[in-house]
């Protein structure tokens, strides 16, 4: 696991997972809103942002999360070695895109612009959960069903089932840590 890119629909827990995802494995973490926005929100010129996004896919290792545009997130896959896409309950995703604004009233979400308009980015979220289920989420299931045999897949679908991935990944790497470098 050296090139992870992590994704699905808005509220998903996308960056929530590829922090504790870095934690565990070192690898370098590089949030799309990050990328794609200024502080306050606004946009980076799109050949900018499609300029840094390309020279990142380059490196021997990184976690990606997020979606920034569809030639972005395509290219992306392509690189990368293991794919989590998080498929979660549409009213999930609407809860924690809920929860995330009423969190942001005390603490700034992690992995966002700083200063971004959380009321405006709440009501975007609203709106792109039923379009990324209808436009996004059966390519993303196309996807994860015919990737590249050379990459791990990891469909997941529950919170459950997230926490569970993210304590193998932690048992793979304690176990990796320790054995006897030979």
């Amino acid at each position: 696991m050296k090139r992870v890119a992590i994704f699905g629909n808005a509220g998903g827990g996308k960056s929530t997972l590829a922090r504790r995802l870095a934690a565990v494995t070192g690898l370098p973490l590089y949030p799309i809103d990050l990328i794609q926005f200024k502080a306050g929100g606004g946009r980076i010129p799109h050949e900018e942002y499609l300029r840094a996004h390309g020279d990142l896919i380059l490196r021997d290792g990184w976690i990606i999360d997020g979606f920034g545009c569809v030639a972005s997130a395509w290219m992306r896959f392509a690189a990368a070695d293991t794919l989590i896409y998080l498929d979660l309950p549409l009213s999930t995703h609407y809860w924690w895109v809920t929860k995330r604004l009423i969190k942001s009233a005390f603490v700034a979400p992690e992995g966002w612009p700083d200063n971004s308009p959380m009321w405006q980015s709440t009501l975007d979220g609203w709106r792109v959960v039923g379009r990324c289920e209808r436009h996004l989420a059966p390519k993303y299931r196309q996807l994860v069903a015919a990737a590249s045999p050379s990459q791990r897949v990891h469909h997941l679908r529950s919170a459950r089932q997230i926490s569970r991935f993210l304590g193998t990944i932690k048992s793979e790497y304690l176990r990796q840590a320790q054995a006897p470098s030979g």
